[in-house]
């Protein structure tokens, strides 16, 4: 997963998450999108990170939280 993009087109995260094109770009529209959207100029990015922890596929998912000394 480590050579994944920084960021990935909306399209694309939609298809991750079994969601159309164009209710991709409704549901970014309306801020209902179910994970974190960037609007760069007229296109919309979904930050990897954001996404993979939504589909529970982060480096982190299932590592016990650091202990605090």
């Amino acid at each position: 997963m480590r050579t994944l993009p920084a960021v990935i087109d909306l399209v694309t995260a939609g298809r991750a998450l079994g969601v159309g094109r164009t209710k991709s770009y409704e549901l970014a529209r309306t801020g209902h999108f179910p994970c974190p959207v960037l609007r760069v100029g007229r296109s919309y990015l979904v930050p990897t990170a954001g996404l993979l922890t939504l589909l529970g596929l982060n480096d982190t998912a299932g590592q016990p939280a650091p202990e605090s000394e």
